[in-house]
């Protein structure tokens, strides 16, 4: 499977949940709910998985964790707001 049906994949499953549960839940719920329907397509998927910092050539756990990794190619970072923020961009960013 490429990266674009990896992707279509992740998306999908995105909107069948959001349709099913509708807005205003926690992020977690969310959360939990993709990792199940990208799992019942036979995806990869892991939940807060650790993201370290490589500074000056050294690994170092700073506490950041991905949200969803698919694959081990795709980070899906889910937010449960009413719009997005300049730091949300920078955080995907920065990952």
């Amino acid at each position: 499977m490429d990266l674009n049906d990896i992707s279509g994949q992740i998306v999908d499953a995105a909107m069948k949940v959001h349709s099913a549960l509708g807005p205003g839940l926690l992020e977690s719920t969310y959360q939990t709910c993709l990792l199940f329907e990208l799992h019942r397509r036979g995806l990869r998927a892991e939940r807060e998985v650790e993201l370290p910092v490589v500074y000056d050539g050294v690994r170092i756990d700073c506490g950041y964790r991905v949200d969803l990794l698919v694959e081990d190619v795709v980070i899906v970072e889910t937010k449960s707001v009413n719009s997005l923020a300049p730091l949300h961009q920078a955080q995907l960013l920065a990952y």
